[in-house]
């Protein structure tokens, strides 16, 4: 008997600060309960068969409000609750954001062998993001990434994947990315149509972007957050390497699908550490 959830954030953390409060058809308060660190709510008070409303607030975040049908158990299962970021459907201030890379991660996954993933990431980039006041269809962003920074974990397959076969990084020690127009996808989703630069080559590439929600950081800044997505074909940008494993390095799949989660400050530059 009694009331389980589990809330999390939309990227899947769990959030461990959230209360769950339960009104009856009269409104009138009948549980309340706190997440567990794990952001687990299990509570054995028994409730009375019936329609209910569940409330879950968290400092920082959303509430989120749902219906529940309790049965003659005296059960209530939630399932998972997942809560935005306050603000995280409002447009984030306009002006001038810094990406930082501390709290920013530039990621790709590729197939390997077909049977499995290869994780990668740059560990060395940076860039700024200007929100246009009024219209955020008409911002800006503007990314640089250090291509010898690549790290899949593999000293072998990182060599090989900064030479001419891939990223080729001394001739093409950059890959920048430029999104000048964006199209919205939902109250907080965004399509970020721009241009990314590697390995000498020009594309445009559309990026499915999240946007997460504006907060105060403990530095006395305003911090607003990102989730973006795209796929990329490796022939686009004359990496046409024949897969056949070479010197015991794995082939790499001709698909990446890129993964970045930014965090920007507000300002055009990071606080000072």
């Amino acid at each position: 008997m009694g009331l389980t959830a589990r809330i999390r954030t939309r990227d899947g953390w769990a959030v461990s600060h959230a209360v769950v409060t339960v009104t009856d058809s009269t409104g009138r308060q009948v549980l309340r309960a706190e997440a567990d660190p794990e952001g687990a709510v299990r509570d054995t008070t028994a409730l009375a068969p019936g329609a209910y409303t569940v409330i879950v607030t968290a400092v920082g975040y959303a509430p989120a409000a749902s219906s529940a049908i309790v049965t003659a158990s005296g059960r209530a299962e939630v399932g998972t609750v997942t809560l935005a970021r306050q603000g995280g459907t409002e447009l984030p201030p306009p002006g001038p954001w810094t990406i930082d890379p501390a709290h920013s991660s530039v990621g790709a996954v590729a197939q390997h062998l077909g049977i499995s993933s290869v994780r990668g990431r740059f560990t060395e980039f940076g860039g700024t993001i200007e929100i246009a006041p009024g219209d955020l269809t008409k911002s800006r962003v503007e990314a640089v990434i250090r291509a010898a920074t690549i790290d899949t974990g593999n000293a072998m397959r990182d060599t090989h994947l900064r030479s001419a076969d891939f990223l080729d990084v001394e001739r093409h020690p950059e890959i920048t990315y430029t999104g000048g127009e964006l199209t919205q996808a939902g109250p907080d989703r965004w399509t970020v149509h721009g241009e990314l630069s590697m390995h000498g080559v020009v594309r445009p590439v559309d990026l499915d972007l999240a946007y997460l929600g504006t907060g105060a950081d403990p530095w006395g800044g305003t911090r607003a957050a990102f989730r973006a997505t795209a796929e990329l074909h490796r022939e686009d940008f004359a990496m046409n390497y024949n897969q056949i494993l070479q010197a015991g390095i794995a082939a790499i799949g001709t698909t990446l699908k890129v993964e970045l989660d930014i965090q920007a400050v507000q300002g055009d530059a990071l606080p000072a550490a």
